[in-house]
């Protein structure tokens, strides 16, 4: 959750059972921060972080996290319109385990420069830009792993083939909002369809408030949850180690 998701919200989440964080969403180039500032302006909550400060910011943020909790993983969602930014971050900042690539965010101003669920309109491009980054990993020694989050059901979109076409790239994980157009509960259904038809490790978020909702999410298929509004004061109302 852009503006909100730092280190120290994470230390107020953690001793509720989750073994991973995300921190993020991160504009990290030219053309997001600007997106960033706009957005800003008109009264959302985000990070306004420079290009200078921001692999410095970065790795303040993880060892916030990993001081207190070293062995919890830390993820990173990160905006960028090409993949060279998030490589550098791959590079630099090594105590980040995952880098976690933003296809998921739908503010107009992060619309309008190609990046967030637009990425969704091009498949062939979308895959390309996955591939470079995991084939950045090659280069150096590094165990961490890469996320793509995404938005279900966004018109015009065949979820399934998106899913497809992330796990051909080689992502590790696939962070998926399981939105359900009209209605306030997840589509378990697209989970199921994702989870028969690929392999790759689903992250399954969208309307878990409470065990029972958390447990649907994994019955469906999923191999873990994310919880993101339902956490957005900085605590639980139920035990999610009930549920996996």
């Amino acid at each position: 959750m852009a503006g909100i998701t730092d280190g120290k919200f994470a230390l107020k989440l953690i001793p509720h059972g989750f073994d991973t964080v995300t921190i993020g969403g991160y504009n990290v180039d030219g053309p997001t921060i600007a997106a960033g500032q706009k957005i800003l302006e008109r009264g959302r909550k985000e990070f306004d972080i420079s290009e200078e400060d921001l692999i410095s910011t970065l790795k303040n943020e993880v060892k916030i996290i990993k001081n207190k909790y070293p062995e919890v993983q830390v993820s990173a969602n990160l905006r960028s319109t090409t993949p060279e930014p998030i490589i550098n971050i791959i590079n630099k900042v090594e105590k980040l385990d995952i880098i976690e690539m933003n296809c998921h965010c739908r503010q107009k101003e992060l619309l309008e420069i190609g990046c967030g669920q637009s990425k969704l309109h091009d498949p062939k491009k979308l895959k390309k830009f996955i591939e470079t980054i995991v084939d950045s990993k090659g280069k150096k020694p590094t165990n961490q792993k890469i996320s793509v989050k995404i938005r279900a059901n966004v018109e015009d979109i065949d979820t399934l083939k998106i899913a497809k076409t992330i796990e051909e790239a080689g992502a590790d994980y696939l962070h998926i909002d399981a939105m359900n157009p009209g209605k306030s509960c997840a589509d378990l259904k697209i989970i199921k369809k994702i989870a028969r038809e690929t392999e790759i490790f689903i992250i399954g978020n969208n309307s878990i408030v409470d065990v029972e909702s958390g447990k649907k999410m994994i019955e469906a298929g999923a191999s873990g949850i994310s919880i993101g509004r339902a956490a957005i004061g900085g605590k639980l109302n139920f035990d999610i180690t009930n549920i996996i």
